[in-house]
């Protein structure tokens, strides 16, 4: 089964033919905060996916409160520059990026951070109304790591990427 080896994802086949490839972000007390933890299984989940015959498709999804409130600033904020740089902090991220079968995110409430990022990474977003997109990260000090600022400036063109990563102010969908 899909779902049993994972702590963080609640994953599944789902639809008519059972031919769409479900994976919710399951880790609530932490309103989906990317850990290391999670985005390796997200890997783990979307590797199994793209070589299953029978999955046309894949949703990525959180709960309603939050997609993804971004990474994991706990597990992060003891680290230096060169720990993050030596140990290759962030590999992987962009695995969602890479995967061949189409992916759309589903998302309402927040996708903040490293959470908008996952978001963008996906081929199609679907927001629902209470969905929040933001970049954060200036009001750590830091600036977006997993290619925010490219994907952001994208999807809703420079001068509101530029407005949204340097106040960190958010907007809906």
């Amino acid at each position: 089964r899909a779902g049993a080896a994972f702590q963080y994802l609640q994953v599944q086949k789902t639809g008519a033919q059972k031919n769409v490839g479900l994976i919710q972000l399951n880790r609530p007390q932490a309103l989906n905060a990317l850990c290391e933890g999670l985005m390796a299984e997200l890997r783990r989940a979307l590797e199994a996916m793209e070589r299953d015959p029978e999955v046309g498709a894949i949703v990525l999804t959180g709960s309603q409160k939050a997609f993804a409130a971004g990474a994991d600033i706990k597990e992060m904020q003891n680290k230096t520059f060169q720990e993050c740089y030596n140990s290759g902090f962030l590999a992987g991220w962009d695995k969602v990026s890479v995967v061949r079968k189409p992916i759309i995110a589903a998302v309402n409430g927040y996708a903040l951070g490293g959470g908008c990022e996952l978001a963008m990474m996906c081929d199609i977003i679907y927001a629902g109304e209470k969905a929040q997109f933001g970049q954060p990260e200036i009001l750590l000090g830091t600036i977006p790591g997993a290619g925010g600022t490219q994907r952001l400036t994208r999807a809703v063109g420079k001068s509101l990427a530029m407005e949204m990563v340097l106040t960190g102010d958010r907007i809906s969908a």
